[in-house]
């Protein structure tokens, strides 16, 4: 199993949310280019990079400091926040993105989204983000009635090969993972499933790594110094 650490980023910084509420914000020392050399320094060889403001804008606002990470490191970077369109997936590649992540598109846009899954293939991550089973969209704001493993396997049908899953009801408490929707994601959809939200450290990574976990976000718990970026990278598998 993969690690990725995250840097969620609005004005510059690094920054959290809890349960994607703009209003409970903590933002932290260290600018987001930093924090990745501290990750590619700990031989962590991945970055989950979300575009809170963008994600609130409906369009990319962080693409500069996409391409200050991609030309800082050698990175494998996913990005998300903002990618409503085409054009907006397109310039987050030529910032350096290797993957961009489409959620909000794949439930507002699912025709364009189905072409961009067409024409770029692994380079795209669904994003299945949800509260309980259902899907939520538009930074999270937005619940429809799509249930969760309805939604991933109908993009596993149009090419989806990775998925980043959010139990947004874990998100930032530092609470542990959505265990039980990772189990019932896996139990029907062979895709390579990526954890997000909830972790505390170790024991939650390898018990996502044995429940067959292609990957798994680490962002808080890595910020209020719970996990170190060395420990992170011991954790891999």
């Amino acid at each position: 199993m993969i690690i990725i650490p995250a840097v969620d980023v609005i004005e510059g910084r690094c920054v959290r949310l809890c349960q994607g509420d703009y209003g409970r914000q903590k933002t932290y020392s260290g600018d987001p280019v930093s924090a990745a050399l501290k990750f590619e320094a700990a031989g962590l060889s991945h970055l989950h990079l979300v575009d809170l403001e963008g994600a609130g804008a409906r369009e990319p606002r962080n693409l500069k400091i996409l391409e200050k990470i991609a030309s800082a490191t050698k990175l494998t970077i996913d990005y998300g926040g903002g990618m409503y369109t085409r054009q907006a997936v397109l310039d987050a590649f030529n910032a350096g993105a290797s993957f961009v992540t489409c959620g909000s598109m794949a439930v507002k846009n699912p025709e364009e989204a189905a072409r961009l899954f067409a024409d770029f293939k692994e380079k795209i991550i669904i994003g299945a983000d949800c509260i309980g089973t259902r899907i939520a969209s538009s930074a999270w704001s937005e619940e429809s009635e799509l249930d969760v493993v309805d939604f991933i396997s109908s993009w596993m049908l149009k090419g989806a090969a990775y998925c980043i899953s959010t139990d947004i009801s874990k998100d930032g408490l530092l609470s542990g993972p959505g265990y039980e929707l990772y189990s019932r994601i896996l139990s029907s959809c062979s895709i390579k499933l990526i954890a997000s939200g909830g972790i505390r450290g170790k024991d939650d990574l390898h018990a996502l790594a044995e429940m067959g976990l292609y990957g798994a976000i680490v962002g808080k718990a890595y910020y209020e110094g719970l996990i170190s970026a060395e420990e992170l990278k011991e954790a891999e598998c």
